[in-house]
């Protein structure tokens, strides 16, 4: 089988490292045998929401799959709400190369609030306690990396360091807690499969 072409486009330097170890792993769990060629371009959140930049990162991105392929926008919502901005996204993202699949993930506030949604999966972990528990609305937390933070032994939390080390220990399906992170498992499964099936002869 020939690998499946996914663009990531991100925002951070730790997501540009870890988005690509999140989709692997939500790729093997639906099919092992699964071969996923990941490339990713960074361009600040604040730059995509400007007029004709997000299409422009569109045609970066689809040259990168070579035409064939999938395009995933993956941000965090901060202070938007993800439901509001999400489908506005989508709709540029597809207008803009309607004959790619896509699609697009806001974490709810952050990306490492899937890592508080999981934290029992992350104890002991590059310093965090060995009875770490996660908060009750993991997303409702404003500052999930600072409450990692304060929860370390040895230092603070750095995206650019652990977020690449965190995506691969997390367990996804206690993540799923987060409602934001249920949906960003859905969409990256839908868009394998769709990029899948486009490539069948």
């Amino acid at each position: 089988m020939m690998p499946i072409r996914i663009a990531c486009i991100v925002e951070g330097q730790g997501e540009s490292q870890a988005v690509p170890i999140l989709i692997r792993r939500i790729a093997a769990s639906c099919d092992p045998g699964l071969l996923v060629h990941i490339s990713h371009l960074r361009v600040a959140k604040s730059k995509l929401l400007r007029p004709r930049e997000l299409e422009r990162a569109a045609e970066l991105a689809a040259i990168r799959v070579g035409g064939a392929g999938g395009i995933l926008l993956l941000l965090d919502s901060d202070d938007d709400c993800p439901a509001e901005l999400g489908p506005l996204l989508l709709a540029r993202l597809r207008a803009a190369r309607a004959d790619l699949p896509s699609a697009v993930v806001l974490a709810h506030r952050e990306f490492e609030s899937w890592f508080l949604a999981a934290a029992e999966s992350l104890r002991g972990h590059k310093g965090l306690p060995r009875d770490l528990d996660p908060p009750p609305a993991p997303e409702d937390v404003r500052g999930a990396k600072e409450w990692l933070s304060h929860r370390t032994a040895t230092r603070a939390y750095s995206p650019a360091v652990d977020q690449a080390s965190f995506t691969d220990r997390f367990d996804l399906e206690g993540a799923k807690r987060a409602p934001s992170f249920h949906r960003c498992y859905r969409e990256i499964m839908r868009l394998l499969v769709e990029a899948r099936d486009r490539q069948r002869p």
